[in-house]
């Protein structure tokens, strides 16, 4: 599975650097949820808004279990610019593009569920492409945990009805002001 936009540029050589590149991920992904809930607030979509602030939250624990992993490690402190993703962005964040104003709470899980998705195969990637044993079983520990989140959004995903087709149907849609 080498989707351009899960996999990185170069192999990863260290498990102090699959720590920083995992702590990049969900940090990227808490940052790209609260954008997209504050972006759900501007349009009145407000049971969406709050879905992304839950997301965000939850990705803020992952945070949490990365930084305790890297208790006593020596993280390399690269920049988010110095971050090699292929495709330029980071895997779990949620791609803006599918995002819409008037999305259901069930496209906000599907997008975060794709993140997912997009983790389990950059983790993958990693564990394929690594040349170091410690990096090859930290990244296939990461892709179970990241196919674990998948099964939980699928399942929390199973609450909302998909909508029917037309669900972004707007006779007066919102136009930018000059």
């Amino acid at each position: 599975m080498n989707d351009p936009v899960s996999s990185p540029k170069h192999s990863i050589g260290s498990t102090e650097e699959l720590l920083a590149y995992s702590l990049a991920i969900e940090k990227e992904a808490v940052e790209r949820f609260t954008d997209l809930a504050d972006q759900m607030e501007i349009h009145f979509n407000y049971d969406v808004a709050d879905l992304f602030r839950k997301l965000a939250v939850i990705e803020g624990l992952h945070i949490e279990n990365v930084s305790k992993a890297s208790e006593g490690k020596e993280l390399p402190e690269l920049l988010a610019w110095e971050f090699e993703w292929a495709g330029g962005e980071s895997p779990e964040g949620g791609a803006m593009e599918d995002a819409h104003y008037l999305m259901h709470p069930w496209h906000a899980i599907e997008l975060a569920r794709q993140g997912e998705k997009r983790a389990v195969a950059f983790f993958r990637h990693v564990a394929e492409t690594s040349s170091d044993e410690k990096v090859v079983a930290m990244a296939l520990e990461l892709v179970v945990e990241e196919e674990e989140h998948v099964e939980l959004l699928e399942k929390w995903q199973k609450r909302f009805p998909k909508p029917e087709e037309g669900w972004d149907d707007d006779l007066d849609p919102p136009m930018i002001q000059e």
